[in-house]
């Protein structure tokens, strides 16, 4: 597939990971970002321990390994190239968030309903 293929495709990511597996948070944001830079729709949906990373004061001090870019600077580097950030709503009670706790750059708190139909609507999904 070379780059004009990518072009115009709905690539969701489903984002399980959060603050207690840092190693896996910083990779759906920097592929993210560079799904979007090739015309790719991109959406981050967080569900489970996903929602913490959304949480503010949390990705502000998380970093994947040791000396890394914190986790909120990937994410603002998605945002800055398009991708868009969804928390899960039903997830949010669980972690004892509520939608105004969460940063700034979420551009949408949803019911699975929404999830389900990104899924049924996209042309890649992948999880982390």
């Amino acid at each position: 597939m070379d780059f004009d293929e990518a072009e115009d495709q709905l690539v969701i990511f489903l984002m399980t990971s959060g603050p207690s597996t840092p190693q896996r948070c910083a990779t759906p944001f920097y592929l993210g970002s560079l799904l979007a830079a090739m015309d790719c729709d991109v959406k981050i949906f967080f569900t489970m321990e996903g929602v913490r990373l959304l949480q503010k004061g949390v990705p502000e001090k998380l970093t994947a390994m040791e000396g890394g870019k914190y986790i909120h600077t990937f994410m603002q580097e998605a945002k800055r190239s398009g991708v868009e950030l969804i928390g899960c709503k039903p997830a949010l009670p669980g972690y004892e968030l509520e939608p105004g706790e969460l940063i700034d750059e979420v551009d949408e708190v949803a019911n699975a309903g929404r999830l389900a139909d990104l899924i049924l609507s996209c042309d890649k999904l992948i999880t982390f």
